[in-house]
């Protein structure tokens, strides 16, 4: 089989194919063998019918299905052999079947290749996660802004006790180590995204366009479906997603660059994931026990 490889851009290739009369004889013979089991000619038992009367009864069907055979066993082969990533399916064009030989174009998109350097040791500072007297009075003052009514709220144990608590003090620690985990968790969404701006800073690769446009559409079909589950008219929600498109389009880019490095990373550190959707989360806990850190 005569393949021939061409480079179209960082991502992109475009693999021409030639499958040989010998190899589309002997597909079509197994194709011929499936039809003649099914085949109602009359005159023939099933599967009793000679070759030349299937060929003309079903010629062109045993053509359309060698087709449909061999392009995409050829195309895997041409894969492993040239030891390409496709990051989708290829789009296949100009099949050709002529004189017992196959040939068609297929262009497909590839995983880039990415350049990704000093991943370890990234210098994060984390800010305190520990509540101050003041941030507890503030949170406090909101609390009783909303409560207000038509009376003065009084903030007492009498409240407390509503609440479930014994004294109002015990309401304030509660409210603290609360505070205090909302804090850590954002602190550390902090530490994560500082993480990831100097990797993204520290790495190269192109984004295939396709996987861009795949991650927009998807987006577009989630905002829509928001939209009109909220009842907006489907022509506000489309001027709406016309503005939004830009900023879609570079969220998805950013995301999928953050995916292909950590799957990059991933591969240099011999980090193992039983499932995909784990692999960013793993190899973020390996980027951040690698992290030095330092406090605000």
């Amino acid at each position: 089989m005569k393949v021939d490889v061409k480079k179209i851009d960082a991502t992109t290739r475009e693999l021409k194919f030639e499958v040989p009369k010998e190899r589309v004889t002997q597909k079509m013979a197994e194709v011929f063998q499936e039809i003649a089991k099914e085949a109602k000619i009359k005159g023939f038992r099933p599967g009793k019918a000679p070759r030349h009367v299937l060929e003309t009864h079903h010629g062109r069907l045993a053509q359309d299905e060698t087709i449909k055979q061999i392009i995409p066993e050829v195309y895997r082969e041409a894969i492993e052999k040239e030891k390409l990533d496709p990051i989708d399916l290829p789009e296949i064009q100009d099949v050709n079947f002529k004189e017992g030989v196959i040939s068609f174009t297929a262009r497909l998109e590839i995983k880039p290749e990415v350049k990704v350097k000093d991943y370890k040791g990234i210098k994060v500072k984390r800010k305190s996660s520990q509540i101050t007297d003041e941030e507890i009075n503030k949170t406090l003052e909101m609390f009783k802004q909303g409560q207000k009514k038509d009376k003065e709220f009084v903030m007492d144990d009498a409240f407390a006790r509503e609440l479930g608590f014994p004294h109002l003090e015990d309401f304030k620690s509660s409210l603290r180590r609360q505070l205090e985990i909302d804090k850590d968790r954002q602190n550390r969404i902090d530490v994560e995204n500082q993480i990831v701006e100097q990797i993204l800073k520290n790495a190269q690769l192109t984004v295939p366009p396709s996987a861009v446009k795949k991650q927009v559409d998807h987006r577009v079909e989630d905002i829509r479906h928001r939209m009109e589950h909220q009842g907006l008219k489907k022509e506000d929600i489309d001027k709406r997603i016309d503005e939004m498109q830009k900023e879609l389009k570079e969220v998805s880019e950013r995301d999928l660059r953050v995916y292909f490095i950590f799957e990059k990373i991933a591969e240099l550190e011999n980090i193992t994931v039983a499932e995909k959707e784990n692999m960013v989360s793993k190899v973020m806990g390996f980027l951040l026990k690698e992290a030095k850190w330092e406090e605000k």
